[in-house]
């Protein structure tokens, strides 16, 4: 049986909570936080400028030599200025449970995600994770952390919690 695995990524942005919460929450802003080799492309096309629960929102992404792979995530919860949570309905993993929380702090707002997740093809998903998956997604993270700071043309306070754990 393979394992599902977690992270948690932390970042003061330095902006109001209306900002990072429009920002964050119009799917049309996807593309611009991930790195251009992931091939990243927003497909679909009633998805809608405003979040709302069971909104879906489809993308093709090309992780591995170019393939490109459909990927279709649902916004399952939101509570406007506080959290949202997209779910992958079709995609590249097993599982994917993506929370996005927002948080009123000294000089910005503390922007939260966690993310749990689950590599298919059993034992052969958990040394794919090892080997290449758990990198290739702090690197994205990573990118969108330095790309936020670059957004707002000041640099963001350094991550104030990051982790990783396994379930």
């Amino acid at each position: 049986m393979s394992r599902v695995y977690s992270f948690k990524k932390v970042q003061v942005l330095p902006v109001s909570l209306e900002k990072a919460w429009s920002f964050f929450s119009n799917p049309a802003n996807l593309q611009q936080l991930t790195p251009a080799k992931m091939g990243f492309t927003v497909i679909s096309k009633f998805h809608g400028e405003t979040m709302y629960p069971g909104q879906i929102i489809e993308y093709t992404v090309r992780p591995l030599l170019g393939i490109p792979l459909y990927w279709m995530t649902e916004i399952t919860h939101v509570k406007p200025g506080e959290y949202f949570i997209d779910e992958q309905r079709f995609g590249p993993y097993s599982l994917w449970h993506h929370q996005h929380h927002f948080k009123e702090v000294e000089g910005g707002v503390e922007m939260t995600d966690i993310v749990h997740y689950k590599v298919p093809f059993w034992i052969f998903g958990d040394m794919a994770n090892k080997l290449f998956v758990e990198k290739e997604l702090q690197g994205i993270f990573d990118y969108r952390y330095a790309a936020v700071t670059k957004l707002w043309q000041r640099p963001a306070l350094k991550p104030i919690q990051e982790g990783r754990s396994l379930i």
